[in-house]
């Protein structure tokens, strides 16, 4: 008796939605590169600020901790409660914030005012990226790795744009003209607007269904065995994203001071990495659709450790090429590990996203304090040797339990109703 009215309800809108998933997924990730090709700036702006306001390592990673915490301590609470209470319009509201916190780090003439500005950009990203990420699974047809990597390639695709941009806008000009980028925040905001709008009708098309749920079957795994895994993604997450901080923050440095290289030629071998890790993002999602999440979470965490381990003795160019790999084979890990922890607790989407964005946020902000702290007592080449042992906590993977199987049978069934 209840199927008939479901398929009527259904069917005749089926094809409306599906015409229109891939253009709010691309509008989606295209609002992520302007976000994150906005967030990137500050990293890249760091030799810059070391200069002319005289700032140790250890201040330099503050400003990222500041960055970093604003969006990790508020991501989780804001996934959690749109899981309840979805809030279309607030993808742009978020996005005010980082234009605001964009303006005034463009006229900020003290470090105080500089770690203000960077709070308000963190805020911008805490209510951006759990609200993004669930429609972006909502448009997904049920491809839910690919539509988590095509969602999160942008923001790399931004984070690799960010430094190439400082070396051609910012560092030749200075920090005012940080404002020029303001334009970019005023793009996404348009967009995210039209786009809150098609999320807001979706939204009262699943009134009957619960939030995050669509396509996910509950998960058959004990909650002891589901908590320890969730340890386990975390820790390798935290492999991930220390690395990446010392990359983000520190390579520049890195290369100046072990190639004498000018602050210009660094900040296009950061573009280089970035862009590197853009590229590996979209290649993790689909092929963990395809063979299984917990091995593509195996190749990228603990495949990388023997370029890590090469690249503190490797010359310019063969740093160059390591970095490269690094980033395509690190970078593929945070699609699947997400998905996989979406699926591994079905019906908390915004949630577990804003958990493990924040999570890959704070990591970020910590890690740039604590290697900080560590170049100043050390030296940057020092970190660099520290850090390349981090991809090994990637043996960590063996203890995750395999949930592919159930992931593959809700594959299935979408396949043959979209035909």
């Amino acid at each position: 008796m209840e199927a008939r009215p479901q398929a009527e309800s259904v069917h005749p809108s089926h094809h409306r939605p599906e015409n229109t998933v891939l253009a709010i997924i691309l509008a989606v990730s295209f609002c992520h590169l302007l976000n994150d090709t906005i967030q990137s700036l500050i990293p890249s702006l760091y030799p810059i600020l070391k200069n002319s306001y005289h700032l140790s390592f250890g201040q330099i990673g503050f400003i990222t901790l500041t960055f970093q915490l604003t969006a990790s301590l508020l991501q989780p609470m804001v996934g959690l409660y749109t899981d309840h209470y979805p809030q279309p319009r607030s993808l742009a509201i978020g996005m005010g914030f980082t234009l605001v916190g964009l303006l005034l780090l463009s006229v900020a003439g003290s470090y105080p005012v500089i770690l203000v500005a960077a709070a308000l950009v963190g805020m911008g990203s805490s209510v951006f990226h759990p609200e993004a990420s669930r429609m972006a699974r909502m448009a997904s047809g049920g491809r839910h790795g690919f539509a988590q990597s095509l969602f999160q390639v942008g923001g790399n695709a931004g984070q690799s744009l960010g430094p190439l941009l400082a070396a051609l806008v910012i560092v030749p000009g200075g920090q005012s003209k940080i404002a020029w980028f303001s334009a970019l925040a005023l793009l996404a905001i348009v967009i995210l607007v039209n786009v809150g709008g098609w999320y807001a009708r979706n939204l009262s098309r699943r009134k009957g269904h619960k939030p995050g749920m669509h396509g996910v079957q509950p998960a058959a795994h004990s909650p002891g065995r589901v908590t320890g895994a969730l340890a386990v993604l975390i820790a390798l997450m935290f492999s991930k994203f220390f690395y990446l901080a010392s990359m983000g923050s520190y390579y520049t440095f890195y290369l100046i001071n072990k190639f004498q290289l000018p602050i210009q030629t660094a900040q296009f071998y950061l573009f280089l990495f970035l862009l590197a890790v853009a590229a590996g993002t979209i290649l993790g999602g689909p092929i963990g659709d395809r063979i299984g999440r917990k091995y593509v979470i195996w190749v990228s965490i603990l495949g990388v450790a023997p370029f890590t381990l090469a690249l503190p003795y490797a010359n310019l160019p063969v740093t160059a090429v390591l970095t490269v790999i690094i980033g395509l084979i690190l970078s593929s890990a945070f699609s699947a590990i997400l998905v996989y922890a979406q699926e591994l607790i079905p019906g908390k989407v915004g949630m577990i996203s804003g958990l493990f964005f924040g999570f890959a946020f704070g990591m970020g902000g910590i890690g740039s304090a604590v290697l900080g702290q560590l170049a100043d007592q050390t030296s940057i080449e020092f970190v660099f040797h520290v850090c390349a042992f981090l991809p090994l906590i990637g043996l960590l993977t063996a203890f995750l339990p395999a949930i592919e199987h159930h992931h593959h049978q809700q594959q299935a069934t979408p396949a043959r109703d979209r035909r």
